[in-house]
């Protein structure tokens, strides 16, 4: 009887788990649908301006498509918060449950039970976007909390820090927050954001937490500790979260950015124009994040010899965020250029802040120098 009773308690949560997968793989067959029908009116649309257009005019619209637009919002006046936080929720939630953007499947990622959700890329739009949702065993409230402290389980990020906080709508909040991340190689300046972020509870009682980027390349802190970095823009972006039947939540991830591309050297630019690479190290890094957090609290999985998540992840991301710092070289982080013959040689940085404990005979071979001395250089490998 006590084997059947377990037995019976699995298969409920085994069925709740199917049932939810079932409704969301409805609702992403609705959208698609819906998506589907918009294209076929759009490609006769499309046909028929062929048809009435002429050349002349065909140039002038490649020129229209191929000029950077910049419709960052103005937040110099603060009143006006709360219509940009509005308009970026509506935004948002057009991306993560409509048809906004053309979303494609992401190759190799099938959804199923087992799979860390239904992931998607965009397809045709300004920027680089991607799209994940899945089910998590954890309630709304934890998820949000988890997802806004983006720094512990995006590996790129090197800080974020909230300047503001003003009341919202429903009892949320409107956050002016300034996010720097790190760059993926030596030869192009790392990135920054300077956001707006909404964060409210919607009709159905979802919680939203939605972000986009407000004008001016002069937010955030002092010019220079944000000198090493190139603005970068985030269009509406967020995260969805609603309530599961039975438990846990049913949520929604868009990463939506434009990295400002146009000057950085050709062969490296497929790492700030492919959505692939956003969708894999953030959209479905913050999927995979909440449900490892939300298997290791309900004990679904155990870990040999006392080991604890918790402090083998903060060690992991110890060892990521120095080597990122190295790559980066900041100033504010006490490195400086000691030699180089150019961005794209070997340089030799020296940080006399950071400390190496170091071999032969217990003696620190770099004590002499009074801290780190780092040669580093990037390669593309075709």
């Amino acid at each position: 009887r006590d084997k059947l009773r377990k037995e019976s308690s699995r298969l409920e949560s085994v069925n709740r788990k199917v049932s939810a997968m079932n409704k969301l793989l409805m609702e992403e067959n609705e959208r698609l649908q819906k998506q589907v029908s918009q294209l076929v009116h759009e490609n006769a649309q499309v046909r028929q301006q062929l048809q009435n257009t002429s050349m002349a005019n065909d140039a002038s619209c490649e020129s229209n498509v191929t000029t950077p637009q910049n419709p960052i919002r103005d937040a110099s006046n603060p009143s006006g918060l709360l219509s940009i936080a509005e308009e970026t929720l509506t935004e948002f939630l057009s991306k993560a449950t409509g048809t906004a953007i053309e979303w494609v499947q992401m190759p190799g990622m099938k959804p199923g039970p087992d799979s860390v959700g239904i992931v998607a890329i965009s397809h045709g739009c300004r920027g680089v976007a991607a799209r994940a949702c899945g089910l998590v065993n954890l309630e709304p409230t934890k998820v949000v909390e988890i997802l806004k402290d983006r720094p512990s389980w995006f590996r790129d990020c090197r800080s974020l820090e909230v300047f503001t906080v003003l009341p919202g709508a429903n009892g949320g909040t409107i956050e002016l927050v300034y996010t720097q991340l790190y760059a993926p190689t030596t030869l192009v300046p790392a990135r920054d954001f300077w956001t707006l972020r909404y964060t409210t509870i919607v009709e159905d009682g979802s919680l939203v937490v939605c972000e986009r980027s407000l004008s001016g390349s002069g937010g955030g802190p002092s010019a220079a500790s944000a000198q090493q970095f190139v603005r970068a823009e985030m269009l509406p972006s967020g995260y969805l979260v609603r309530p599961c039947d039975g438990g846990g939540s049913i949520v929604h991830i868009v990463d939506h950015l434009e990295f400002e591309a146009w000057n950085i050297p050709e062969v490296l630019r497929p790492l700030y124009e492919s959505s692939r690479v956003v969708a894999q190290k953030m959209t479905t890094a913050a999927l995979r994040h909440i449900r490892q957090i939300a298997q290791e609290t309900s004990g679904e999985v155990v870990y040999a010899l006392g080991r604890q998540p918790a402090v083998l992840r903060t060690f992991s991301q110890r060892l990521s965020r120095g080597f990122n710092d190295a790559i980066s070289g900041f100033n504010d982080d006490g490195w400086s250029i000691m030699a180089g013959d150019g961005i794209e040689d070997v340089v030799v940085a020296c940080n006399s802040t950071k400390k190496i404990r170091n071999v032969s005979n217990g003696v620190n071979a770099f004590e002499a120098l009074g801290g780190t001395i780092c040669a580093k250089a990037s390669m593309l490998l075709q």
